[in-house]
């Protein structure tokens, strides 16, 4: 009796382990490698040339006169962006729509700027100076421009936005009249 106790409970012993699945180890599995992920692109490439239109408002002071106007243009220039700090420069042309300051015609601006910007992925927030002329109806005004700017990528190529400029003439057509003159354009602009 005491033989059969004892084959009884080995065999269920041995059944357990048979229900349990088996005696053997089991077979450990890896999951599969993961992707690293991907890094996130925290600015825009402003790298390159590019050229654009712009359209805005004069507004200039000199002489004891005021007079505002339209104004609309177009520009080229080369950036090259460091990471989040983007440098470059530009030259720019810009005509005015029939304006007159005190009789005195203001025919167009040119200017040739140096600028320097954050880069904020799909945005450029810029500070700029440099040269001005203008041609007027009594002769030439030379002076500094100075300004802020902002760009706004709607896609790779092309960027819309918009510039505050202000301009200090002095000594308009050797008359010893200085101008102050603001112009607020909208820009739109293709990059190579």
């Amino acid at each position: 009796m005491k033989r059969m106790i004892a084959l009884t409970t080995a065999g269920l012993m041995l059944s357990g382990a048979a229900y349990a699945g088996s005696m053997a180890e089991p077979v450990m599995t890896t999951p599969p490698p993961q992707p690293a992920p991907v890094p996130v692109q925290l600015g825009g490439d402003w790298t390159g040339p590019y050229v654009g239109l712009s359209f805005g408002r004069l507004d200039a002071e000199g002489g004891g006169v005021k007079d505002d106007g339209t104004v609309y243009g177009l520009y080229g220039g080369y950036d090259y962006d460091f990471g989040q700090l983007v440098v470059g420069g530009e030259l720019e042309y810009q005509a005015t729509d029939d304006f007159t300051l005190g009789g005195v015609a203001i025919d167009d601006v040119w200017r040739l700027k140096a600028r320097a910007g954050y880069d904020a992925g799909p945005a450029l927030i810029y500070a700029t100076a440099g040269y001005a002329k203008a041609n007027t109806s009594i002769g030439d005004a030379e002076g500094g421009v100075y300004g802020l700017g902002m760009e706004y990528k709607v896609t790779d190529r092309f960027s819309v936005g918009g510039e505050y400029l202000r301009h200090d003439f002095n000594d308009v057509g050797n008359t010893n009249v200085d101008v102050q003159a603001d112009t607020i354009s909208l820009r739109g602009t293709m990059r190579f």
